[in-house]
């Protein structure tokens, strides 16, 4: 079996709509259409989620916060094994993303997919999928046309458990947020748990179709998330210690995103 060796290091880039309208045009084999919101589980399997992209462009969540206002309805998954799948979301949700990625967040070895989803009504809020749906999510933020920014997810206080990090509203509250998952990879569920928090942190800017930054592990050292300040005038480390107290480090002066992508390469 092939097996998932994770996300590239660097930030994440904007799924192309272009390419996905094409796509989305295409028939293609699907074993389980399922409305989000239903939630109604696919048959069980052992395969692992080999690749995930999103389909379905719409514009009924004129956002345009990521450079254009198309986001989309559909997540289609592929698995090592077998035909894939494909979730279509409500009318009321819209995946408001870069693209799905592809992260190990319940510890067992074999990814997850995590993604932001935008209400009409309520904004933004970032869900973990498996082959068999949603199985957990933290609250939208409360405000149509609010975002928040992924940063990415590992065990960061050294626990054991995987922790999942985003930017709330990284254009207003520059709020930095982690999360804790708890769940049983044996019957796919889950809950986000709010564990720490601190402002004056951001990792994007308005018309961005991309995400720098992100989670660096080196030899020796906690992983770090690789952020700009909120005055985007420096790059800075920030760790969660086994006390659930964030500390932040400068790395070097902010010069353009790519100051960002190049904090995640180990010194």
């Amino acid at each position: 079996m092939r097996r998932w060796r994770g996300p590239p290091a660097r930030g994440a880039r904007r799924q192309p709509a272009r390419t996905l309208q094409r796509c989305a045009r295409r028939a293609m084999p699907v074993v389980c259409l399922v409305a989000a919101a239903l939630l109604l589980p696919c048959p069980a399997t052992a395969t692992e989620i080999h690749s995930a992209r999103f389909a379905g462009p719409t514009e009924r969540y004129r956002h345009g916060i990521l450079g254009d206002e198309i986001e989309f309805s559909m997540l289609e998954i592929s698995l090592s094994e077998g035909p894939g799948r494909r979730f279509t979301l409500p009318e009321t949700l819209v995946f408001e993303d870069v693209a799905p990625r592809l992260l190990d967040v319940d510890g067992d070895g074999t990814p997850e997919i995590l993604v932001v989803e935008s209400s009409l009504t309520g904004g933004a809020r970032l869900t973990v999928w498996d082959e068999t749906g949603r199985i957990a999510a933290t609250p939208h933020i409360g405000r149509s046309q609010r975002w928040l920014a992924p940063i990415g997810a590992a065990d960061l206080d050294g626990d054991g458990r995987i922790e999942i990090a985003y930017i709330d509203r990284p254009h207003l509250a520059k709020t930095l947020r982690i999360w804790r998952f708890d769940g049983d990879p044996a019957d796919g569920t889950g809950q986000l748990t709010e564990i720490a928090s601190a402002p004056g942190y951001s990792n994007h800017q308005i018309g961005w179709s991309f995400i720098p930054g992100g989670i660096r592990h080196c030899d020796g050292v906690a992983p770090e998330m690789i952020l700009a300040d909120g005055n985007w005038q420096h790059v800075v480390a920030v760790t969660l210690d086994a006390d659930g107290q964030l500390n932040a480090r400068e790395l070097s002066s902010y010069a353009g995103p790519q100051s960002l992508s190049r904090g995640v390469d180990c010194p």
